[in-house]
């Protein structure tokens, strides 16, 4: 199989993918499309509402030169002719490696996949910082317990404990 369809079949497994026309319309209503994939034999008027779609949401679509068979077969399914990934960083291998088949098809597209997945690493290594950083001040440093070494005479009213030698 296809290093393509391993990633495909990849973000499928870790949740990243929404399979068909439905799933797809909805994750690039809500924004969370990164990617959609055409199957080079899907319809004309699929491919049209993928691209009407795509538009919508300013997301990036790709014909991708497998059948609707070879997609769902990566998918666990009998057919599949659109697909949408909803991860940056799967979206943008996917489309680097469609780029090193066919550099003058996916090129541009695999770019711009590249770098907005540099800006949402970018974003996450600073809101783990800036979670670091609350962590950090929510913490309060040790210090001795009230009262130092006088604490356990305080606690007797100055008396000390009888000793247990004497008693018989």
């Amino acid at each position: 199989m296809n290093n393509v369809l391993h990633l495909v079949g990849l973000s499928r497994k870790a949740g990243r993918l929404a399979v068909g026309e439905a799933p797809v319309g909805d994750a690039c209503r809500t924004r969370t499309a990164k990617l959609i994939l055409v199957a080079a034999d899907a319809a004309e008027n699929t491919a049209a509402r993928a691209a009407h779609l795509a538009g919508q949401s300013d997301t990036l679509w790709l014909t991708v030169p497998f059948t609707k068979a070879e997609l769902g077969s990566a998918v666990g399914r009998a057919s599949c002719a659109v697909l949408a990934m909803t991860d940056v960083g799967l979206a943008s291998a996917l489309a680097e490696k469609l780029a090193w088949e066919d550099a003058e098809r996916y090129g541009p597209v695999a770019q711009t996949l590249k770098q907005r997945a540099q800006k949402a690493l970018e974003r996450q290594k600073e809101q783990r910082a800036l979670e670091k950083k609350r962590q950090a001040a929510r913490r309060k440093p040790w210090a001795p317990p009230a009262g130092g070494k006088d604490a356990g005479a305080q606690k007797n009213n100055g008396r000390k404990k009888p000793s247990r030698r004497h008693e018989k």
